[in-house]
């Protein structure tokens, strides 16, 4: 059963989550925008995806780049939860693994850390 929210009341849960970065990693993020869409077109049941050069990647060729992209994929997070309580748990998950993944975090050690 998929919850209903507002596009506005979305925004602020995902406001929210990176508000909980510590002060001190979001000093260290830099060149990185944050969208929210409905769905991912080529998977549409994923929740989250981080495109670009992961910090530990980057390199004197790196200037100039176009930022990287969080994208949080709304409809898709909206569906696999059952109220608004699991929702904000699921937000704050997905943004921090997509933070996690800039900061050069990999899947494997995401799930063994329990943000996978």
């Amino acid at each position: 059963m998929s919850v209903v929210m507002s596009e506005d009341r979305f925004e602020e849960l995902v406001g929210d989550a990176l508000d909980l970065i510590p002060p001190e990693l979001a000093r260290a993020i830099d060149n990185v925008v944050v969208l929210i869409e409905p769905r991912n077109p080529d998977e549409p049941h994923l929740l989250g995806l981080y495109h670009g050069i992961a910090l530990t990647e980057r390199d004197s060729h790196y200037g100039g780049s176009l930022p990287d992209t969080i994208t949080v994929y709304r409809d898709a997070l909206l569906e696999v939860c059952d109220d608004e309580e699991q929702v904000v748990e699921e937000v704050r998950i997905t943004v921090i693994h997509e933070i996690a993944h800039y900061f050069g975090i990999d899947e494997d050690r995401l799930h063994q850390l329990g943000w996978g």
